[in-house]
């Protein structure tokens, strides 16, 4: 781990502050590593239910990659073969919310649209400026605009760079609410304790059916989600479910 990368666990949620305000918050190769390390340990753990990231300071969630150490990489190649942050949060099996405190900026929006749930705050800025500097975003950049923001949306952002405001981005999509910075992390807690006291089995199934459904026809889909809620309704939670329902009291569910 890293300084520049804190994980806190307390309870059933785990927060992963992105701890580098000075520059942004803007992500370094070992903190890239750090996030990998963090999302093994998280996956593993049979007590965290879900997962908080965020930024640290109020001026940036992340402002993407450090531009300053791309160069770092003697080839094309070795860059298109480091280890990515983005690709560490989607590999997340546990549901994960981004509380995004200021600048969401090329890796750093992607890596809050590769989290489940979005919120932000109404200082957030939204921007996928990679092709001012002469390139584009290879961390899911325009897959997720497409499905959170539509076609002209996503063209709009990617082809111009510039930034869009919290409010535009509650208009299109690419977040759930606009929640005033002093309560955006108040509001993540809040969120991430209701995901948390649902049944997690069922949590991580509902997870990967929403990916399965961005990714397959309808009626793949359809019989994807009737396999998952078959294996659900087969666990121990489920009948607790059930049971809790029968005796009209809260159920306790233990992953099982």
């Amino acid at each position: 781990m890293t300084k520049d990368l804190l994980l806190t666990i307390e309870g059933h949620i785990a927060t992963i502050t992105l701890n580098r305000p000075e520059k942004l918050n803007a992500v370094t190769p070992e903190m890239a590593a750090a996030i990998e390390a963090a999302v093994r340990d998280i996956n593993r753990s049979e007590t965290v239910r879900c997962v908080i990231l965020t930024g640290a300071g109020e001026r940036a969630f992340c402002a993407g990659s450090d531009i300053r150490q791309l160069d770092a990489y003697d080839t094309p190649w070795n860059f298109r073969n480091r280890p990515d942050y983005c690709d560490a949060i989607r590999a997340l099996s546990k549901p994960i919310i981004a509380a995004v405190n200021g600048y969401a900026l090329g890796g750093g929006l992607e890596t809050a649209m590769s989290c489940d749930i979005r919120i932000a705050s109404p200082n957030a800025t939204f921007a996928a400026p990679e092709i001012k500097l002469g390139w584009i975003g290879g961390g899911g950049m325009a897959a997720h605009l497409m499905h959170s923001a539509g076609a002209s949306n996503a063209a709009l952002l990617l082809l111009t760079g510039d930034p869009i405001d919290a409010g535009k981005a509650l208009s299109w999509g690419l977040v759930s609410e606009v929640v005033p910075l002093a309560d955006l992390l108040l509001r993540a807690r809040a969120l991430a304790g209701i995901i948390a006291s649902r049944a997690p089995i069922a949590a991580e199934t509902a997870k990967a059916n929403l990916r399965a459904a961005n990714a397959m026809p309808l009626e793949k889909a359809i019989e994807y989600e009737r396999d998952l809620q078959t294996i659900c309704f087969a666990t121990a939670d489920a009948a607790e479910g059930r049971a809790a329902f029968m005796e009209k009291r809260p159920p306790v569910f233990k992953r099982h």
